[in-house]
């Protein structure tokens, strides 16, 4: 079947199902223009945790598909690709964390919702890269463990007097961006904005005018005066800035970074998903639990 009478029939089938299709800021265009919500983790957590239908279909990676099971535990959760996978969330597992608990046992668990329901489940509060910051100012602790982005945990410093104890994962996207390619960046485009993650380096951030979630990036470009931006995110998120702005120019701050388990997610995957309702996210009640009491915390920090 060609793409486009697949794109209509998945539409068809979406009605016909009850289904609701989220979708991250980083996935392919194709899957983004299909979009019931389109959003950073953050977005997409609440709309899991508010959507009517019977069915959800996360276009993601696995992580955030749990996390929306978590959030609507007798909905249908459906990831297209079973190789949708974020290698940060396994830079942590459970005994390893258990043991660092032990190690720190005054300190609340902050754990960045780019994890395995396991860790979600073994921590105090989960945060999103939208609301880290209000998450670490408001958690009753002089002590954090911080999991498992060291650089968000380092930008998280910035904001507070309390003790934040960084787990050394990382996301590997993020990572790349490098200060000498940032600086080369702007000095091609001197009247650019430079807007990052904060998933990148301490030392990229230094040189950002702004430091945003996806869902902040999108905020910014369309309030913005500015015309030109430089942006140190994962390249998916370029295809919707240019959608939405199309007056604006953006740019990739370096060379252009690409998730891989973002963009194994095809429309021909989507298709099958929901012909076949496949793959369906099962997590076992006791975690589900204890993992949503951490989730439900987060989406009070707005």
């Amino acid at each position: 079947m060609d793409k486009e009478p697949m794109k209509e029939e998945i539409l068809k089938l979406k009605k016909e199902k009850d289904a609701v299709l989220l979708v991250h800021n980083y996935q392919r265009g194709e899957i983004q223009d299909l979009a019931d919500y389109l959003g950073d983790s953050l977005g997409l957590s609440h709309q899991a945790a508010q959507v009517s239908g019977q069915m959800i279909v996360f276009c993601g990676v696995k992580f955030m598909a749990e996390t929306a099971k978590i959030l609507s535990p007798d909905k249908k959760v459906l990831l297209p690709r079973l190789d949708a996978g974020c290698p940060m969330a396994n830079m942590v597992d459970v005994e390893e964390l258990k043991e660092f608990k032990a190690r720190h046992p005054k300190a609340t668990v902050v754990t960045y919702v780019n994890s395995t329901a396991e860790v979600k489940a073994e921590s105090d509060v989960c945060c999103t890269s939208a609301n880290a910051i209000q998450v670490v100012q408001n958690v009753d602790a002089d002590e954090i463990i911080f999991t498992p982005d060291r650089n968000l945990a380092d930008y998280a410093q910035r904001f507070t007097q309390k003790k934040i104890i960084p787990w050394e994962g990382y996301c590997y996207v993020h990572d790349r961006f490098t200060e000498e390619e940032v600086l080369r960046a702007k000095e091609a485009h001197p009247d650019a904005l430079l807007m990052v993650h904060p998933e990148c380096r301490p030392e990229v951030i230094d040189r950002a005018d702004e430091v945003l979630s996806t869902s902040g990036m999108v905020r910014m470009a369309g309030e913005s005066s500015a015309k030109t931006f430089l942006v140190g995110t994962e390249e998916g998120m370029l295809y919707r800035l240019k959608k939405e702005n199309p007056a604006k120019t953006f740019y990739s701050a370096g060379s252009a970074k690409m998730c891989v388990g973002m963009k194994v997610t095809k429309t021909e995957d989507l298709y099958q998903a929901f012909v076949k309702e496949q793959y369906v996210i099962d997590i076992p009640r006791d975690i589900m639990d204890r993992a949503r009491t951490a989730l439900e915390r987060m989406l009070t920090y707005v």
